[in-house]
């Protein structure tokens, strides 16, 4: 379940804080403007902050204020636009084509402009049904304007108030989420779970994880100003340095579970696991409430058992029973498990107070971990061409608004064409499995919120409860939008049933044309969402070249780091996240493929494998980096940077092989891909031997099987 789901945590998340600041900020401008003016107008300028409302989500200050002054211009233009157009059927018609496929293309700009284009669309949706005058337009757009500027004004205040408490909600959500990620880790070491199971749950989670991790850096790491964000930047940093330790507990799960499926050693495992997940959960339940955190969980029983078990597997090997293996494995464990301890003990204490400087964060430049983003106009007209899944999805929806204006027109009742046009909106998104999740959800949510109205207007109709259930739902909406749309489905339909009624009271089919209007745009936006579809197995070939890509420059960065080349550890930092930001894009896409037709998925199982390989490099960098941290006392530098130049290079050579394979070249270290010179064998006595060159043994076989799936991946998805 979803941390913010969870009622002890609920109300303090920023989904919550959102849900309150969007339904005050409405409420507040809504009774303020009744104050000097009719409903009609109180109306027209609700609006106008809700659509600036629709952009009022978590974001740096400056990067707030430009997206809501985009919203407040560009829907302001839009409402100006189709108001003109109203009084001529032909010609509004035309624009509200036009207006909807220019929305579409605004989705090139990424994720951070899809609650734009749903604004844009919105309001032009809010627009058509009024005819008016050429001077009523331009009042009706002055109201608009004026409601949309009030709540910018307000959202910013409050935000620059709040500035520091949702940098804490931004950050406990990712640390809620690593807590996830360690529970699922936690079952490999219970028999009860499949193997290549929880790898894929893990893959998933990972993905979940990273996007987190990246609203946390772009909240927390652009500026601090005071000691309490200075407190949010060591607590983001010593999560970063803990996901790395945990990265780093990958091991053969098989291997444990052969040797020691008879010992209760394995639950041990699971058990300290669990207890890390929830000692996490504490660091972040401390921050949801602005308290300092205190570790409160030991690990003592857990350690001591694991000690014994390590004795008896000792006692084993000394006996000459094969055991060798997992004794090898098991006290690599208790390593790093004691590792990820300590490290636990720091996130703590990094919770406490602001300590005089940060790792990696001094002198920096920060615009590597940031998100980019640039609003150019070239980048709309590079997707003017049929190929493009931007292009596509505009027409697409286009299309769609068309047929619903159609039909809407031809229907025997009075319907709102606009709720028809508007659930063709909300359903129909880029890709297949996004539309058909929206549409199950605008569905259901839908008759549950009709039937709730139904209940509310026969036995509770009365003011007071139905304005109480109005601002109920007004906070619902908000909330639930980006946690689960199937809520906010519910509360909006209530919150605009009740409205409508409220303004007409007489209309007692109002809900049946509701739910009707309802199932047209649901089936309007299913059959257009085959119209012009872009598959997502047209998109592995670029997904693939970019992990594979990413990952060569990732294992530059990592070994150039263990040889002791570099300064610092930020060019590493940088690389692993950009290697993990394209495996969860891909991640993404194999989740979105699943839920398309069958005969249009494409090597899901040989893409699942790529990920997990690339992934468990990764894992295993990630535990060669703690192995030479563990055991730098008397290390042979020039021996270990041979035995790792080696391993550099035959992995270097996999990586550039596997390119090759999807069609694009980029020259492996020192030239060649088939060379494959013999590993030094050490020659100096050093108590890390085993544990390094059983590391790089692993790392060099998952590169190796990365060529492997990478074949196979070509074979099934390129004639496609």
């Amino acid at each position: 379940m979803h941390y913010a789901l969870n009622l002890r945590t609920f109300f303090y998340s920023h989904y919550f804080y959102l849900g309150l600041r969007f339904a005050a900020g409405l409420v507040g401008v809504t009774l303020i403007t009744l104050q000097f003016a009719d409903m009609t107008t109180a109306m027209t300028v609700c609006i106008g902050a809700l659509c600036t409302a629709l952009m009022d989500m978590p974001s740096p200050l400056r990067h707030k204020f430009n997206e809501m002054s985009a919203s407040v211009l560009l829907c302001s233009a839009v409402t100006l636009l189709i108001s003109l157009c109203a009084p001529v059927h032909w010609l509004l018609m035309t624009m509200l084509v036009l207006v909807s496929f220019m929305a579409c293309m605004m989705v090139v700009y990424g994720k951070k402009s899809m609650p734009l284009q749903l604004a844009t669309l919105f309001i032009m949706t809010m627009s058509m049904e009024h005819e008016m005058s050429m001077r009523q337009s331009f009042v009706h757009t002055g109201l608009f304007t004026l409601g949309a500027l009030a709540y910018l004004a307000y959202s910013m205040a409050v935000s620059w108030i709040l500035r520091h408490r949702i940098k804490q909600q931004v950050l406990a959500e990712a640390l809620f989420e690593l807590a996830a990620y360690i529970d699922i880790k936690a079952d490999f070491y219970d028999t009860r779970y499949n193997l290549t199971e929880q790898f894929n749950k893990l893959v998933r989670q990972q993905s979940v994880l990273a996007d987190r991790q990246q609203a946390s850096r772009d909240l927390i790491l652009r500026s601090h100003q005071n000691s309490q964000d200075a407190i949010v930047v060591q607590v983001h940093v010593c999560m970063l340095d803990l996901y790395e330790l945990i990265l780093s507990t990958h091991t053969d799960y098989a291997e444990l579970r052969l040797h020691l499926a008879d010992s209760p050693i394995l639950k041990t495992l699971h058990d300290i696991a669990y207890k890390a997940a929830r000692d996490i959960e504490s660091v972040a339940y401390a921050v949801t409430r602005k308290r300092v955190s205190y570790a409160a969980i030991s690990y003592a029983p857990e350690l001591d058992a694991i000690e014994a078990e390590l004795l008896q597997l000792q006692a084993r090997v000394d006996a000459g029973k094969p055991a060798q293996e997992a004794l090898a494995v098991l006290r690599a464990q208790r390593n790093k498990i004691r590792a990820i301890a300590q490290m636990i003990g720091e996130l703590h204490q990094a919770s406490q107070k602001a300590y005089a400087s940060t790792p990696f964060w001094n002198d920096a430049d920060m615009a590597p971990f940031l998100s980019q983003q640039k609003y150019e106009f070239k980048m709309i007209l590079s997707h003017l061409r049929l190929d493009s899944p931007i292009l596509r999805f505009s027409l697409r929806v286009a299309m769609a608004i068309s047929v619903g204006l159609l039909v809407a027109a031809q229907l025997p009742y009075a319907a709102h064409s606009y709720w028809i046009v508007l659930t063709i909106v909300i359903i129909l998104k880029p890709s297949f499995s996004m539309t058909k999740q929206r549409r199950s959800d605008r569905i259901v949510g839908t008759v549950i919120g009709c039937v709730v109205t139904a209940v509310i207007i026969k036995y509770l109709n009365y003011p007071a409860a139905i304005l109480g259930i109005l601002i109920l739902s007004t906070v619902a909406t908000p909330t639930f939008i980006y946690l689960r749309y199937r809520y906010a489905a519910i509360a909006v339909s209530i919150m605009i049933l009740l409205q409508m009624h409220l303004i007409a009271p007489g209309n007692g089919n109002l809900i049946v044309e509701r739910l009707t209007d309802t199932f047209i745009g649901a089936a309007v936006a299913t059959a257009f969402s085959f119209v012009l579809a872009n598959w997502e197995y047209q998109s592995l070939p670029r997904l693939i070249r970019e992990v594979l890509g990413v990952n060569l420059r990732y294992m530059q960065a990592s070994f150039d780091l263990l040889q002791g080349k570099g300064k610092d550890d930020f060019a590493y930092r940088i690389e692993r996240k950009r290697l993990m930001d394209s495996l969860a894009a891909l991640s993404s896409a194999l989740v979105r493929m699943l839920d398309e037709p069958g005969r249009k998925q494409r090597a899901v199982e040989d893409i699942n494998l790529f990920i997990v390989q690339n992934y468990l490099l990764v894992a295993h960098v990630a535990a060669l980096r703690s192995i030479l941290r563990r055991h730098a006392k008397e290390l042979p530098v020039d021996a270990v940077n041979a035995m790792l130049e080696h391993s550099h290079d035959r992995v270097c050579r996999s990586l550039a092989h596997a390119l090759q394979q999807h069609g694009q070249t980029m020259a492996p270290p020192h030239g060649g891909i088939d060379s494959a010179a013999a590993a030094p064998t050490p020659q100096v006595p050093w108590s890390g031997w085993p544990l390094v060159q059983r590391r790089i043994r692993l790392l060099q076989a998952d590169a190796d099987k990365i060529i492997i799936h990478s074949q196979a991946i070509v074979r099934d998805v390129a004639p496609a």
